[in-house]
């Protein structure tokens, strides 16, 4: 498992990531101002991810990492990141 530090520029890495305490629709997504979707924020809760890694900025420690499923970036410190790795190549 690699650390924020270690991570090169010009490589592709993911990671999983938590965002805390934001509000959730029924099922389990970010709701309310942070969802395209029309529908109600039934909690509010912690969202589990896994995603690219876009953008890290060591000063402020964080990563912007773009979910896998939701296909949208979220802004999330380096402390709420595990199981960095580089990203496969996959080609077709």
């Amino acid at each position: 498992m690699l650390k924020p530090e270690d991570i090169q520029p010009g490589k592709g890495y993911n990671c999983q990531f938590v965002i805390k305490n934001i509000p959730l629709d029924e099922f389990g997504r970010p709701g309310g101002m942070m969802s395209l979707a029309d529908l109600p924020v039934k909690s509010v809760g912690d969202y589990y991810g896994v995603g690219d890694i876009v953008t890290r900025d060591m000063d402020s420690e964080l990563f912007e990492v773009e979910d896998h499923k939701l296909k949208k970036k979220f802004v999330v410190p380096f402390k709420d990141t595990t199981d960095i790795r580089e990203a496969e190549i996959v080609e077709d």
